[in-house]
């Protein structure tokens, strides 16, 4: 049974809005649909945000600097879809950050988020050099909706080309926003932009008027 959770408009100042439940698919999926999503880290209770205001990047907005594009063009790099899921959010969690010590992705958060892309919910995009994985990302899909959780990368522009690829995918299956959470200036340099709660809330609405596309999606370029 799904936790409810409090009105997102009663979040604190800095976006935080409840502490403790569960990472159990029901709540997980209660709270994304209200635009909610948990961070927190290890040996602290679960912690839930709604962040105002929100970054977003709006399917086909993606900015593609020279040097990406020369990437795109080069061929160095083949992406898949759902083909790593685990591989991927492992690698988000331990791959190094500059600046960041330690990371969000407990063991827990693992656990539940592998448990939802077994239900078709949590997908993966995943960039290779050879048969090595060198970058990706990974977030959850609702109606029209791709929660973006993080990525990572080990060859340079290799998570960009996951963007990339999901941002081409979004404009295909005709997807409304790739929400990007919390604003980075990594992030507002290809492209993502700052709105209000209230306006994510509404757009988050309206894409979920139309039916999730659960399973395992294919990239174009696999």
């Amino acid at each position: 049974m799904a936790l409810l959770f409090p009105d997102p408009a009663t979040a604190r100042s800095d976006g935080l809005l409840a502490a403790g439940g569960d990472l159990s698919p029901a709540t997980l999926l209660e709270a994304y649909r209200h635009g909610i999503f948990p961070w927190y880290s290890e040996g602290s209770p679960i912690l839930w945000w709604s962040p105002d205001p929100r970054m977003v990047l709006f399917p086909g907005e993606l900015h593609v600097s020279h040097s990406l594009r020369q990437t795109l063009r080069s061929g160095r790099y083949r992406c898949t879809m759902d083909r790593a899921f685990r591989q991927v959010i492992e690698a988000c969690a331990t791959t190094p950050r500059a600046g960041q010590e330690g990371t969000w992705i407990t063991p827990e958060m693992i656990e539940a988020y592998v448990h939802l892309h077994e239900l078709g919910y949590a997908h993966s995009v995943e960039t290779w050099e050879g048969e090595e994985l060198t970058g990706g990302l990974y977030g959850i899909s609702l109606g029209r909706t791709f929660f973006g959780e993080s990525m990572f990368h080990r060859r340079r522009d290799a998570s960009k080309v996951a963007l990339w690829h999901l941002d081409r995918w979004c404009v295909e299956k005709d997807f409304t926003l790739i929400d990007a959470q919390v604003p980075t200036t990594h992030l507002q340099h290809m492209g993502a932009r700052t709105i209000s709660r209230k306006h994510f809330l509404t757009l988050l609405a309206k894409s979920l008027e139309y039916p999730t596309l659960r399973g395992r999606w294919e990239c174009s370029s696999s």
